[in-house]
């Protein structure tokens, strides 16, 4: 992987690819980039595609802070400028779908259109209550335990693959744990709070994508952000990128249509 230094904390990327518009490939909680190596892979012949590690995921550093919504959208988009990568599609799945959002409000010269894959915004109380519950969970010395079986119980349907699940659950369960309880926390605390300003600051064309069981309250959303299209798979649990990448490619080329 390539790297740049921002502020003495190292963000990890994947720069691949040529053709516009680029896109920009902001993965989910507790992953790094290889959650959407399928869409690198299917989309890096015709576009320029930049895949990044979150500061605290994969190959970035992790240091001890606040992991928000804002900072993470704020080293998107510094790395967007420093490699030169100008109006791109900025892609995120879940934790990376409320960062595209936040990117689009904080820095609205900057994208070309956001898509949301099964981020959760604008989530109904009952959902936010429960995380944060699950949030003060993770301070426990077993939270490695805990966060195995929250994702093994709660995010894949009994179809997905089991070894893509296998995958994935080691992939979370592997983050440190300062990392782990403050992005929950983050998750948690503007898919409520934080989620309708962005919605509505929103001005570039919007596409999100949901599973199965939704996170997101896209009426609420597409109020607030009126050129939202949504989508949905069609048995996939959360991780639909890699579970049912063909799904998922075929609405992001059709959305890349309608965007130029």
């Amino acid at each position: 992987m390539q790297t740049l230094d921002r502020d003495g904390v190292t963000l990890a990327y994947e720069d691949n690819g040529s053709g516009s518009p680029p896109l920009v490939f902001v993965h989910g909680f507790g992953c790094d980039h290889t959650a959407f190596a399928p869409q690198v892979e299917h989309f890096r012949g015709g576009h320029r595609v930049v895949a990044v590690d979150l500061r605290g995921f994969g190959a970035s550093d992790k240091p001890e802070q606040r992991y928000s919504i804002a900072a993470f959208a704020d080293d998107v988009a510094w790395l967007c400028d420093r490699l030169g990568v100008e109006k791109p599609v900025v892609i995120g799945h879940s934790l990376g779908g409320q960062i595209a959002l936040e990117l689009a409000a904080r820095h609205p010269e900057l994208p070309a259109a956001i898509v949301s894959v099964d981020g959760p915004i604008l989530t109904p109380g009952p959902f936010l209550e429960a995380m944060h519950g699950f949030a003060r969970s993770l301070r426990s010395p077993e939270y490695r335990d805990i966060l195995r079986s929250f994702v093994g119980d709660h995010t894949f349907l009994p179809t997905d693959d089991p070894g893509t699940k296998a995958r994935i659950i080691e992939m979370v369960t592997s983050n440190p744990q300062h990392v782990v309880v403050s992005s929950v926390e983050e998750i948690a605390e503007w898919a409520g709070s934080g989620a309708a300003a962005a919605a509505a600051a929103c001005k570039v064309p919007a596409l999100h994508i949901h599973a199965t069981v939704p996170l997101a309250d896209t009426e609420r959303f597409r109020e607030l952000c009126p050129q939202l299209v949504v989508g949905q798979t069609v048995g996939s649990g959360h991780y639909s990128p890699l579970i049912v990448p063909e799904q998922v490619n075929a609405m992001l080329e059709r959305f890349l249509t309608l965007t130029r």
